[in-house]
Formats: C-alpha cells, structure tokens, sequence
C-alpha cells in the first residue's frame, strides 16, 4: 500500500485527510475557504520536496479504511500529517492506531475548531499529536510538514542546510 522508499532510502510523509475534506473548496467556504483538497495536498508536496522528501496523499470518509492506512504506515512512513475532519472528536479507535506507527503525528484543523462550536474544542488526536496546527486554511497544511520534516531531520542528525 505504502511505498516506503520513494525518495532515495528515505521513508515518505503520510498526509491523510478524514472525512468530507474531499468537499474542501466547496463545503462551506465561510468556514473552510476557497481551496481544495488538491491544493492543500500540493502545498504540502512542495514544502516536502524543498527538503528532498515526498508525500503519499490519501483521503477517505471510511474510518476502518484510514485505520488500515495507519497500521500500514509503521516502518514505512517517517511521520504523518493528519486532518481527522469529525473524527478529531469522535474517534477513540482513530487516536489508538495513531500510536501503531511509532513516528511523529502532526494534527492539522483548515478552521479554527476552537473557535466553533463546543462539541470540537474537545480533540482524541491531540493526545497523541507532537502538534496541532488549527485555523491557518490549507497552509496549515505547509506548516506541519515543515515542522514534521526538521523533526526527522534532527532525530537522524540530517543539516537541512
């Protein structure tokens, strides 16, 4: 499912998106704003690749489906980034597979949740997350990849410059 040797020996970033981001640029765009899902997912593939690393892209609205990504990702990913969409607050089972991989998770919000309504300001993911990066649009995206990256780097004593 996941190749993990894309860029060199270098394992890839696991980007995964939850349920309905697949909408993202037409769901409620007061809420979520005017980019897609593939526009997020290219702005996450840019900042990776500026670091020699690639990005496997996937979305799903089946949890079982992301769970079976997230098992398959130990000894195949260097982290992931993930938007969990409603999961953030519902998923126990999602926030126990997260810890299955044994690499950094950066949890990513396109809105701000802790600026809507009282149901998801409460987060399964967060416990778990080495950060959560919410209300920055897609280029919340960007920010965790980078954070994601320099982590990586710094634990195999890789200099980005």
């Amino acid at each position: 499912m996941i190749d993990s040797r894309e860029s060199g020996d270098r394992a890839p970033i696991l980007l995964l998106n939850g349920p309905n981001l697949n909408a993202l640029g037409t769901r409620q765009p007061d809420v979520y704003g005017a980019d897609t899902l593939e526009d997020a997912v290219a702005i996450a593939t840019s900042a990776a690749a500026e670091s020699g690393f690639t990005v496997q892209a996937r979305q799903t609205n089946h949890e079982g489906e992301m769970l079976e990504w997230i098992h398959g990702a130990r000894g195949h990913t260097c982290g992931i980034v993930i938007n969990p969409g409603g999961w953030t607050h519902t998923s126990v089972a999602l926030r126990d597979a997260l810890v299955i991989p044994e690499v950094p998770i950066f949890e990513v919000h396109v809105s701000n949740v802790h600026a809507r309504e009282e149901f998801r300001h409460r987060s399964y993911v967060s416990g778990v997350a080495e950060g959560v990066i919410a209300g920055f649009g897609i280029r919340g995206y960007e920010f965790a990849v980078r954070r994601l990256v320099e982590l990586v780097m710094a634990s195999t004593g890789v200099d980005r410059t």
